[in-house]
């Protein structure tokens, strides 16, 4: 087993809530420009530990989820090594096989790879994300609790729930990407996940 990765995502994008990819409708406006960060409470890659670390994504998806075709930029947290980074682009390029390739295979082209400072917070169903500078919250059912969806045909943490919310502020600038937002009360997702490649 080349990898084991147990942690916490956090999701943001231009579509409305519910961000209709999870189901594999077409995004609300045509195409979707979304954020995806996975924080890794416990992880390994091959041999090397890269708990506490963060990697996250900035996707322009041309059409269906299914088409493919997205164009990212990769970020991965600047307390990462060199080592670290690379086990992560490993993982994350699909090299390794296992759930991650499945979402590795969509992307089309990687027009950069950086490694940034990035905030990532989770408190009682809210959510921080800086990269793209987003704040969440979570909807909630009559009894407080949030609100989950799952067995969705498509999914960033293959397995796992999510907790649907929306982007209080979701900020993305990102010219090679064609990102120039800044949004309220848009789609935005909360979820755990254990990766075994």
């Amino acid at each position: 087993m080349p990898y084991h990765l147990e942690g916490r995502l956090l999701e943001v994008c231009d579509c409305r809530v519910l961000c209709p990819c999870w189901i594999g409708e077409d995004p609300d406006n045509g195409t979707c420009d979304s954020t995806q960060a996975w924080h890794f409470d416990k992880g390994n890659v091959n041999g090397i530990d890269v708990t506490d670390r963060t990697v996250a994504a900035v996707f322009h998806i041309p059409g269906n989820i299914f088409a493919g075709n997205f164009r990212a930029a990769l970020y991965i947290d600047d307390g990462a090594s060199d080592e670290q980074q690379q086990a992560l682009l490993d993982v994350y390029s699909g090299k390794l096989g296992g759930p991650v390739a499945e979402l590795a295979k969509l992307v089309g082209e990687v027009v950069s790879v950086a490694r940034v400072p990035i905030t990532f917070a989770v408190n009682e169903g809210r959510g921080t994300l800086r990269i793209a500078d987003a704040e969440l919250e979570p909807y909630r059912g009559p009894d407080g609790a949030v609100t989950k969806l799952s067995d969705t045909v498509f999914s960033t943490i293959p397995g796992s729930p999510v907790y649907v919310g929306k982007a209080t502020r979701y900020m993305s600038k990102n010219p090679a990407l064609g990102h120039d937002l800044e949004l309220s009360g848009h789609n935005a997702l909360q979820g755990t996940f254990v990766f075994d490649g």
